[in-house]
């Protein structure tokens, strides 16, 4: 029978988010119900929240969760009920063209859930990111949800459902960094130490940290950053070079999707090195480059999907390393809040005070 709980909605464009009943169908094939554990607030639900992203409202936010299977549709076999799972917004399909030539994190036919929840009126719901996991219960495409060990703290594993899986991604599956390599990361929020973290796990041994807010270079350093460097009163492209011995940065991260941030990442690479963009821009934002510097720089510029991740490979590998103490996911929880403390949570993003509140459920 279908179930109503409470959920967390934003209705109209710029109007303060709702605490709502929200109806959750049984899970058809293909489908689960999943209790949410956790939930992080994304600047992704703000977007949403703005009508950034589409104009589909009333729309069911968040989307960076944890939580626990509590019934599958027909057909379902890769999670059970009782699994511990986190949920991802790029369910591969195993059949694209990107799938069928072996890179399933490309694939370009991913899916959700095909039934709706709704309101209690019928009204049918938006959910973030094919997900709306600001609520007690969840329906999403079975093929969203990746178990892993159940010992881990839903608060903090939750987060590898978006922004740390995108920071971590960008540096380690997208830029490729490796041992003895140089990057440097623009934009210290919680997608950029999570890629500076990745860098640091990887081996990188000369990791540049790069914002204009000294508290964020200071809490970049807590992550692995070697160096911080502040765009406000610096000049970042000389200062990467200067750190690099004159040369530039094997791989530069651009974590804030700007014209003028992209541009300084894109001068502050060593010829031949990699330019990875994981800043969402909106759609008005354009970036003018010489071709001559492209064709003369060599290497490669890139976006970052997701982190370019494959969350059956990434995800219990990331808790693994979590468990192990070697990747400190609790750092990224800066609070934990409960649905009706949402409103509040945007407020502190925007304001820059928090790299992540988490919902608790």
């Amino acid at each position: 029978m279908p179930q109503t709980v409470k959920g967390v909605i934003a209705r109209s464009k710029g109007a303060d988010v709702e605490l709502v009943d929200v109806v959750v169908p049984d899970p058809g094939p293909g489908e689960a119900v999943v209790q949410i554990h956790s939930c992080g607030v994304c600047h992704t639900d703000l977007h949403y929240r703005e009508g950034g992203i589409n104009d589909e409202f009333p729309f069911l936010l968040g989307h960076e969760a944890a939580g626990v299977v509590e019934s599958v549709g027909a057909g379902v076999t890769d999670v059970a009920p009782g699994d511990f799972v986190i949920l991802n917004w790029r369910a591969v399909c195993g059949q694209c063209r990107a799938c069928a030539k072996g890179k399933p994190w490309y694939c370009f036919n991913t899916h959700n859930a095909k039934q709706k929840m709704t309101l209690e009126d019928g009204t049918e719901l938006s959910p973030a990111l094919g997900i709306g996991a600001f609520i007690e219960k969840t329906l999403v495409a079975a093929g969203q949800c990746t178990k892993v060990d159940a010992e881990a703290d839903a608060a903090a594993v939750g987060l590898l459902g978006c922004g740390v899986m995108a920071g971590f991604g960008a540096a380690v599956n997208t830029g490729g960094i490796g041992r003895g390599d140089s990057i440097a990361v623009i934009g210290c929020g919680g997608v950029g130490n999570a890629a500076i973290a990745g860098a640091s796990i990887a081996g990188a041994t000369t990791i540049i940290a790069v914002d204009v807010d000294d508290r964020k270079l200071e809490t970049a350093k807590s992550f692995g950053a070697t160096h911080t460097v502040n765009g406000g009163t610096e000049d970042v492209v000389e200062r990467i070079r200067e750190l690099t011995g004159g040369f530039g940065a094997d791989v530069v991260v651009e974590a804030v999707g700007r014209p003028e941030t992209y541009e300084q990442a894109f001068y502050a690479r060593d010829l031949a090195g990699t330019v990875v963009l994981v800043g969402v821009p909106t759609p008005d934002k354009q970036v003018t480059l010489p071709m001559i510097e492209i064709f003369g720089r060599g290497g490669a510029l890139k976006s970052s999907w997701y982190g370019d991740c494959l969350p059956s490979r990434d995800f219990p590998m990331l808790v693994d390393l979590y468990r192990q103490g070697r990747f400190d996911l609790d750092a990224f929880v800066s609070e934990r809040i409960g649905l009706d403390a949402i409103e509040g949570a945007f407020e502190k993003m925007e304001r820059g005070e928090v790299l992540r509140s988490v919902v608790v459920l």
